[in-house]
């Protein structure tokens, strides 16, 4: 099977629960916004929507973890997230969790997977 590998940016650019590497993506149809972040020295990805309400994450472009470094937190309600696994750790996305998106990073570059829900942007 042949994967598709989409270039996301440098590796160096997602520093350990760092700012976030916002990008452009298709999902479910709807033009949207994904991130990607580097936690306990993995990088992980996620579309940006809220679990709660499907609101955009980011305090600022690009901040998504609270003051702790240990959480991706939303602006909005509060909701908090577990970076590894985008499994809702509190607040009131109780049960939810973000949606994932594959990421490889390989050659100091790293490149997300569409999946058949999230793709690249439709021109």
């Amino acid at each position: 099977m042949n994967v598709i590998r989409i270039p996301l940016c440098a590796s160096s650019a997602l520093a350990e629960r760092g700012k976030g590497v916002r990008f452009a993506v298709t999902a479910w149809g709807d033009d949207a916004v994904a991130f990607a972040i580097r936690h306990h020295n993995i990088v992980h990805a996620y579309l940006n929507r809220c679990a709660h309400i499907s609101l955009e994450l980011d305090w600022n472009e690009g901040e998504f973890f609270e003051s702790s470094g240990l959480y991706l937190m939303c602006a909005t309600h509060g909701a908090v997230y577990e970076p590894e696994t985008g499994n809702c750790a509190g607040g009131p996305c109780r049960g939810g969790r973000l949606h994932k998106i594959l990421v490889e990073e390989s050659n100091d570059q790293v490149f997300w997977i569409p999946d058949k829900y999230v793709r690249p942007v439709i021109a």
